[in-house]
């Protein structure tokens, strides 16, 4: 079974481990400098994996999610449990008739 990941995952820990050797000895600020560096390449390098690259398929990705919030926003009616219960059931004997009869 062949990981598609294999060759990211193998830059990663090369360029991690680089990244240490290089900063051994350095201040603290410069460290914290170069891992937040290097760990938003990482997250450029995941969201452009994640999301579709061809103008094409990003439009429809857009489409879908912009629909999605749609339908989230609309509210859902209130429903009432005890209401829709008697509905269900159907009208009930000893109820009077709407008509007056």
């Amino acid at each position: 079974m062949h990981n598609p990941n294999r060759p990211l995952i193998s830059s990663v820990a090369t360029g991690i481990s680089g990244l240490v050797l290089a900063l051994i000895g350095a201040p603290w600020w410069l460290t914290a400098i170069a891992f937040a560096c290097f760990a938003l390449g990482l997250l450029v390098t995941v969201i452009q994996s994640v999301f579709p690259q061809d103008s094409e398929h990003r439009l429809a990705w857009w489409r879908a999610r912009w629909h999605h919030q749609q339908r989230r926003r609309t509210p859902l009616p209130v429903r009432h449990p005890v209401r829709d219960a008697r509905q269900a059931s159907g009208p009930r004997a000893d109820a009077p008739d709407r008509h007056g009869e």
